[in-house]
Order: C-alpha cells, then sequence, then structure tokens
C-alpha cells in the first residue's frame, strides 16, 4: 500500500505548452475533474489555488504526481516543490498501467487520473529531489558530447568529400582536422592551387602551424605536392565540389568552439560555490579511479546525482542500462539477453570509455588498472570484445558504487587479498 494511501492525490499529466490535472479525495474518488492549465504565470497560479482548496477541504496535505517527461516537466515541478509534496514518476511505470482497460482509451484526461490512481494506491518509487545547478552541470555534459558526437559527423564528411577531390590527401596528414591541414585547406581552393602555389610560401604555412621544423614542413610540402598532382590527374575536376570542403571546415570550427566554450563553462560551474561540497568530493572520489578522466567524472556524477537513492550496485547497474534483458515463457528461457539500455546513455557512454581505458596500458608500457586488464585476459579471452567490455563496466559499476557509499578513494587491490579482507570483515551469526 501506498504511504499516500489516506490523502488527496494530484496527477498531472504533462505536455511541452499545457497540462492537465486530476484531483482525487482521500477515498479515492474524485474529486476534481481533469482540468487543462496553460504553462504560464496564471496556469500555475491557478493549479497552485485547486490544490489548497482540496488541502483546505480535507483538512491534510496533498501528494502531486507527475511523469518525467524530459525537459517538459521542470518548470512546473520547480514551481510546485517548495510548497507542495511533488513526486516524480518513471515513465515505464505509467505506461505499464495505462493500458489496463479493455476498452482503448488514450487521453490527457484518461493519462492524468491514471497518475493520480498510481501515486495514491500503488507503492511505486518515485523521485523527488532536484538540483538546479546539477542539471545544468548534466545538460552541459550532454551537450558536450552531442557536439562532439557532430565534430565526429562532420569530420567523416570532410574525409569522404576529399577522397573524391583529393584522393590522397588523406595519406599525407594524420589528422585532416589538424591545424595545419585545415590552414591549408583554407587558404588553397583546389589541387592546382597547391601546385601553383609558391613552394616557399606554403613551406612556411606548414613549418609556422606544425611547429615542427624546415626538414618536416619539406617533407610534407613534397608528399602534399605528389597528392595534388595525383589529385589532377584521378580527382573529380569541379570548383563546386570545393565549397563543400570549406563549408565543413566552417561547421567544423564553429563546433570546435561552441565545444571549448562547453567545456570552460562545466569547469566554471565545478569550481564555483553553486555546486555543494559534498558533489564536489564525490567528483574527486570518482577521479580516483584509474581511468576516470575529470570530465568524466563530473559527467557520471551528474547523471547519478545522489548516490543516496540507490541502495544496491545492483540498482545504478540497472540505472546505466547494464542490466540483462529477461525472455522467459513457458519454459523457453532464452540464454541471448541483451543488456536493457534503459537507464542514462550518456552515462552509459562515459562508463564505456573508463572500461577502454581500463584495459590499456600507459606510455611506460604499465597497465592503467592492473586488476581489470589481469581479469579481462584471462576471464574474456574467448568471449567479444564488447561482451568482455560490459563485464568490466560492470565491474567499474560497482567501484563508482563502492567509493560513494564507503566516501573512500579507491583502492588497487588484488582480488584474493580483497576476498581474504572481506571473510575476516564479514560479520558472524550469533550461536
Amino acid at each position: 500500500m501506498s504511504k499516500f494511501f489516506y490523502r488527496p492525490t494530484v496527477g498531472i499529466d504533462v505536455s511541452a505548452d499545457f497540462s492537465v490535472v486530476a484531483i482525487l479525495a482521500p477515498d479515492g474518488e474524485i474529486y476534481r475533474k481533469p482540468f487543462k492549465i496553460m504553462h504560464s504565470r496564471n496556469g500555475f497560479d491557478y493549479i497552485v489555488d485547486q490544490i489548497k482548496k482540496a488541502e483546505e477541504e480535507f483538512n491534510m496535505k496533498t501528494a502531486i504526481f507527475m511523469e518525467s517527461t524530459g525537459i517538459y516537466h521542470l518548470t512546473l515541478f520547480h514551481f510546485l516543490k517548495d510548497t507542495f509534496e511533488v513526486c516524480i514518476l518513471n515513465p515505464l511505470i505509467t505506461n505499464c498501467n495505462k493500458n489496463g482497460d479493455i476498452r482503448k482509451v488514450k487521453n490527457d484526461k484518461k493519462d492524468a487520473l491514471t497518475i493520480a490512481t498510481i501515486g495514491k494506491f500503488q507503492n511505486v518509487k518515485y523521485s523527488s529531489n532536484f538540483d538546479v545547478e546539477i542539471y545544468t552541470l548534466k545538460s552541459l555534459c550532454r551537450d558536450y558530447y552531442k557536439f562532439t558526437d557532430s565534430k565526429s559527423t562532420f569530420k567523416k564528411k570532410l574525409a569522404t568529400d576529399l577522397r573524391v577531390i583529393f584522393p590522397s590527401y588523406n595519406s599525407v596528414f594524420s589528422d585532416i582536422t589538424g591545424k595545419t591541414s585545415i590552414a591549408i585547406l583554407k587558404k588553397y581552393s583546389s589541387p592546382e592551387a597547391i601546385i601553383n602555389a609558391d613552394r616557399d610560401e606554403l613551406i612556411n604555412l606548414i613549418s609556422s602551424n606544425s611547429k615542427k621544423g624546415l626538414t618536416h614542413s619539406e617533407k610534407t610540402y613534397k608528399k602534399l605536392y605528389d597528392a595534388a598532382e595525383e589529385a589532377v590527374y584521378i580527382g573529380l575536376k569541379s570548383p563546386s565540389l570545393f565549397v563543400k570542403i570549406i563549408n565543413t571546415i566552417s561547421v567544423i570550427e564553429s563546433l570546435e568552439i561552441q565545444i571549448q566554450n562547453l567545456l570552460t563553462e562545466i569547469h566554471l560551474l565545478m569550481n564555483s560555490n553553486r555546486i555543494s561540497d559534498e558533489f564536489k568530493k564525490n567528483v574527486q572520489l570518482l577521479y580516483s579511479i584509474p581511468g576516470v578522466g575529470k570530465l568524466t567524472a563530473i559527467t557520471i556524477m551528474s547523471e547519478i546525482g545522489n548516490i543516496k537513492g540507490f541502495v544496491k550496485a545492483k540498482h545504478l547497474v540497472a540505472y546505466f542500462g547494464l542490466d540483462p534483458s529477461v525472455s522467459q515463457s513457458g519454459k523457453f528461457n532464452s540464454d541471448r539477453n541483451a543488456m536493457s539500455k534503459r537507464g542514462t546513455r550518456i552515462g552509459r557512454r562515459a562508463l564505456y570509455a573508463v572500461a577502454l581505458a581500463s584495459i590499456r596500458k600507459n606510455r611506460k608500457g604499465e597497465p592503467i588498472n592492473k586488476v581489470l586488464l589481469n581479469f579481462y585476459n584471462e576471464n574474456m579471452k574467448y568471449k567479444k570484445k564488447k561482451v568482455g567490455l560490459v563485464a568490466i563496466m560492470h565491474k567499474l559499476i560497482n567501484y563508482i558504487f563502492s567509493v560513494l557509499k564507503n566516501q573512500k578513494e579507491y583502492e588497487l587491490r588484488d582480488p584474493k587479498i580483497h576476498s581474504k579482507m572481506y571473510l575476516n570483515n564479514k560479520p558472524t551469526r550469533a550461536a
């Protein structure tokens, strides 16, 4: 039974520009038929008046329930949370209950009543925490990854277009979006322009951007000149095609500026007093795990939010969408159960990057994380790489849960020593 069983409950079905509100009396009967409010000052004031009327009539506090709808519920939730007890439900919970009737009925009024009913009668998990600054930090991190993905897309586009116009250009520079390469592409609009360019001027351009000296610049010039001659012979010849190259470079440069702006703002926010000391300490705890960078630690922590909402490590596993999906029917029990991928996509991506780093070695040939690398080599030898990386991600979540719950930095221990310590500290049953 829900703890709100004896209280009036409010269900809110949130849309982009308006919401539909339903209010149930303490006995479960409809107290106020579903009504619509616009997302405006008048609309928000009206819903407050209606909820307060219900509280005065029944002489008890209400409980308000709404779905998590991306960004649409945030303003209304933030407006109500300081005055009332507001609970956020996972849409997966409400979707499972919206199809309970035999008749197929789907509208906003019905959904608002369903949300109120779920909150009143079912003992479901909900969230009532919201920190504006943590939400801002999470949004900045998510934008950073979105812009980074966009940049990767346009880098691939640039490489593809160059293969048509300038087939051997990719072999001259290891990074075609590097400073030297971009400077050349912006100044010389075609392979013919490179062939006709002043040799010393082009070498100076390469030297000033690469900072690698005259000898290296001359070798690069020779490769570039040969590639240009080949392009004149086998490449497609159309001045208009090179407009695509210039446009793509402009987009990449613009994205790089935006990415740098986001990084700057993320670090400014992290270093400000707007972020709690507890959150900052948790980021440092994550940073103590080998393979976790500063931005990755901030991203993972902003996605988790408050670790107190997770009782066990397996709950964190499910939140990251790494829990296996289950497929059973009768005697059939599938042994090919993929990850549910229902959790935080950005958090899962950041964790995947840490998993990759954890099974690598640094420039000195030393393992980033000796324990995880040994586990990967010994136990994942005959399995697909992705299967092995998911196993590493599971272990990393256990590390994350442990350091955050115990508030202690990560300690690299041999598994045998760790097991022995666990057994020695395990409480014994009374006789």
